[in-house]
């Protein structure tokens, strides 16, 4: 019998919603539908808005945009169902990552924000909406990041050889998949992914991202100038570590050196590089095993950067798609996972990745009205 819950995810790229309708029956992991709705300008521009480190923006605008987000990802839910032509009575849960507007688990009181008010979610779509993963994992002292490993251990680790996935959204992260299944799992964020490359295509040809890499590599890698962005402490930082893109950000770039002072071309080139570099250099260091990269996330989608870390690693480099999961698809997938987890009463983080001083029950459970007989039109 199908055992169906649906994974939502926006990530740090801010390009919009991936619903996936999951089907766990026999703990195996079966892709049933998946469903993409893009953000509108104007809600990229608000969203990036309220995600400024030393944003002004008032209480009401928060709120405004918590509840629209909602709405969205429940607009993405029915929509999802109603392609797979499933029935709301048929998914048991909806895990709902949301969209993290604030990252910041090294202060003295850590915390991650993420929008997106899983109270509308479950009225509106009439399925119960697991929600919040992040803050209980900080709660127990770890990072709240990242949390896909755990369920790359659960679909991607093979017995037969040393793996590591490589997630590439707007921050890049690894998973360290050693053979041996009872080995420790580590994993962690290894710097910027997309995210300063959509940011400077965006600043210099209003673009938001650079499309198969193009632009970058019509340019040339300085290096010097990435040798030099490579002494932030980020990097020599031990894991567990997570950040997002309120640390990578353009100011991070300007106060390295003079932007302008470079042609546009070589800056976009040397930050791709430096995406590259810095997810090999992780790979080396943490996980000189590696016997397989599989690569997921937007930044598949990056023929240059994809280039780049086969140039400078030592395995073969491949999709996600090969083994099993479409690398667009594999985090929202993986919120389908957590979401099951804590309705099976489950852990979903893994304390070794995010520091955590025990292994904990992801998220809050927002139950629908088991009386009301139906969601509620919108």
């Amino acid at each position: 019998m199908p055992e169906l819950y649906i994974g939502l995810m926006s990530g740090t790229s801010l390009d919009g919603i991936d619903a996936a309708l999951v089907d766990f029956q026999d703990n195996e992991t079966h892709l049933v539908e998946f469903e993409y709705l893009p953000y509108s300008d104007e809600i990229q521009s608000t969203i990036q808005k309220i995600s400024k480190p030393e944003s002004l923006i008032s209480l009401k605008e928060y709120g405004a945009m918590d509840a629209q987000l909602g709405s969205l990802f429940a607009k993405a839910v029915n929509a999802l169902l109603a392609k797979a032509a499933i029935p709301t009575s048929s998914v048991k849960a909806i895990g709902s990552h949301g969209q993290t507007i604030y990252h910041a688990p090294d202060i003295r009181f850590p915390f991650s924000l993420q929008i997106g008010d899983p109270n509308i979610i479950a009225e509106t779509t009439g399925i119960t909406t697991v929600a919040d993963f992040r803050r209980r994992d900080i709660a127990a002292k770890g990072q709240g990041a990242p949390l896909v490993p755990a369920f790359h251990q659960a679909v991607f680790q093979h017995p037969n050889e040393h793996r590591c996935i490589v997630n590439i959204g707007g921050i890049a992260n690894i998973t360290v998949l050693p053979r041996n299944q009872s080995a420790e799992v580590i994993g962690f964020d290894t710097g910027p992914g997309n995210t300063l490359m959509d940011l400077w295509i965006k600043l210099h040809r209003n673009l938001p991202y650079d499309k198969n890499g193009a632009w970058g590599k019509t340019g040339k890698i300085d290096h010097d100038l990435v040798t030099l962005l490579k002494q932030d402490a980020y990097f020599n930082a031990a894991p567990p570590k997570s950040t997002g893109k309120e640390y990578f950000s353009l100011p991070w770039i300007y106060q390295y050196f003079d932007a302008f002072s470079y042609k546009a071309e070589d800056v976009q080139a040397s930050l791709c590089f430096l995406t590259a570099i810095t997810i090999c250099d992780a790979v080396k260091k943490h996980a000189p095993a590696t016997e397989r990269i599989l690569i997921c996330g937007g930044g598949i989608h990056n023929d240059y950067l994809l280039e780049l870390i086969q140039q400078n690693i030592d395995c073969p480099v491949e999709s996600t798609e090969r083994y099993g999961i479409h690398p667009d698809h594999v985090e929202a997938v993986a919120f389908a996972w957590l979401a099951r987890q804590t309705m099976n009463n489950l852990p979903g983080n893994l304390k070794e990745v995010t520091g955590a001083l025990d292994s904990v029950i992801l998220g809050g459970i927002y139950q629908v009205n088991k009386k009301g007989g139906s969601p509620v039109a919108r």
